[in-house]
């Protein structure tokens, strides 16, 4: 059989390979809070993370890291992707490397026949990932966990544009310093709405983007941005001048492309 043609019909799953580590200690590596200050500049900055601690080596010796640049791509014909998201109060706060938004229970994401609850969204300035060399001004994350405590996250690139009337509500309450979260009971969102209509995507296995850096996570990265107004990604990149991994070497992994 033709070698690109045997890629197309494969899952991201099959790519990805298997994850050997267990759940329990995979749930331990993404949801403990390590007590090693980082951040994205400077001597604790994306390029030391892996000399910070002995719990982000993986930051440094890693081989399927993330982000990627996405420049060479194998057109696949990929399973869907269903979500079900259910609104939410909003639960917003600063933690010092992000805005990030914490989710209700009970919504979730199927992909290859599993299925993750989604934990939270948050953004990045610039986008993480790139296409063809090129970042975009702004990146969403929605994080999402599946019960062996594997990850899969859709990234959505954000274009400058119109206002996003959804992101908007959670603009007006941005936090601009450091804080736990908080609840607004008069706000309500729905992570639907922050879908691109369009949901061709790319598709790889990676990391956490931030320190420890695990190699546990399907990426689904959108191929259609979504659009944002310039005084919306000014008003974050106020708080965050900078908040983005610099890209990782692809070395022998795939990248799927919807056809």
């Amino acid at each position: 059989m033709n070698r690109r043609k045997f890629l197309a019909n494969v899952s991201i799953a099959t790519i990805a390979g298997t994850v050997t580590v267990s759940g329990l200690k995979l749930q331990s590596q993404v949801l403990a809070k390590s007590k090693t200050k980082w951040g994205y500049i400077g001597k604790r900055g994306a390029e030391n993370w892996g000399k910070l601690s002995p719990e982000f080596s993986t930051c440094k010796f890693g081989i399927t890291q993330s982000p990627i640049d996405i420049n060479s791509t194998v057109r696949a014909k990929l399973s869907e992707i269903y979500t079900c998201y259910d609104s939410t109060n909003l639960r917003i706060l600063n933690n010092g490397h992000t805005i990030k938004v914490n989710y209700d229970s009970g919504s979730k994401l199927k992909l290859d026949g599993e299925e993750y609850e989604l934990l939270q969204f948050h953004f990045h300035h610039p986008s993480e990932h790139k296409v063809d060399t090129k970042n975009f001004p702004m990146e969403l994350h929605l994080v999402h966990k599946n019960n062996k405590g594997s990850l899969a996250v859709l990234g959505v690139f954000l274009k400058e544009g119109k206002e996003n009337q959804t992101l908007q509500k959670i603009w007006e309450v941005l936090p601009t310093k450091k804080t736990s979260e908080k609840t607004f009971y008069n706000i309500t969102i729905d992570a639907s709405d922050l879908l691109p209509q369009d949901k061709d995507s790319y598709r790889y296995f990676g990391s956490l983007t931030t320190p420890p850096c695990s190699e546990i996570v399907k990426w689904i990265v959108y191929q259609e941005p979504v659009e944002i107004s310039k005084a919306q990604i000014q008003k974050f990149a106020e708080i965050f001048p900078m908040n983005a991994r610099p890209v990782q070497k692809i070395n022998r992994r795939f990248i799927l492309q919807s056809n």
